[in-house]
């Protein structure tokens, strides 16, 4: 795909976010989590933070606790590289709640922009396959984004995973609450139980 081809970061988050209706969104290192906040903060959103390589093992989690809400992951390409076990272990649970979206930049931005394994060789969406998760796709366009937030409503057909190329741009860091107390309580609350 040509640089000139690729999507933002930020507008594939909004657009996939647009309407979330009850979806719990996790989001995983860094940018992610930007990207996240800057989509508007939401008591059902659970930032990660430094957890690199966790959020899709978080979201399983949710996805097979929750199984009546939808729940989204957003992520990087470096963080799913580092955490592609957990893409087997979603195939051998199959929640059928969980949708998986790779904000793929090629680089791991997080530590200076080093370029990572997929700007050659490797395939996420051809990993996430092989691991049964039969809902694998490449996403380029934003139709298709809309399209991805839709399906990720539908309780009974997942699990899915898609990859995004997006761009390199160094964006503002939107922060969001960094007391990760406070987000698991507020997270909580929002599902109906009381705080720990």
């Amino acid at each position: 795909m040509s640089k000139a081809n690729l999507l933002d970061r930020r507008e594939v988050v909004s657009t996939l976010l647009a309407d979330r209706k009850d979806a719990l969104v996790v989001a995983g290192l860094g940018a992610s989590t930007y990207d996240l906040a800057a989509a508007g903060d939401h008591a059902r959103n659970l930032y990660l933070w430094g957890a690199m390589g966790g959020a899709v093992m978080m979201g399983l989690g949710l996805a097979l606790a929750q199984p009546k809400l939808p729940v989204v992951v957003v992520t990087g390409d470096g963080e799913m590289l580092m955490g592609m076990g957990s893409l087997a272990t979603v195939g051998l649970q199959k929640p059928t709640n969980l949708s998986i979206l790779v904000l793929d930049n090629e680089a791991y931005g997080e530590t200076g922009g080093q370029v990572s394994h997929t700007s050659a060789a490797a395939d996420l969406v051809g990993v996430a396959r092989a691991c049964g998760i039969l809902d694998s796709k490449a996403i380029s366009t934003l139709a298709e984004i809309e399209s991805f937030a839709a399906g990720m409503q539908d309780i009974s057909s997942g699990p899915r995973f898609a990859n995004v190329k997006i761009d390199g741009a160094n964006l503002e860091r939107v922060l969001s609450n960094r007391d990760g107390v406070f987000i698991m309580t507020r997270l909580r609350g929002a599902l109906g139980h009381a705080p720990i």
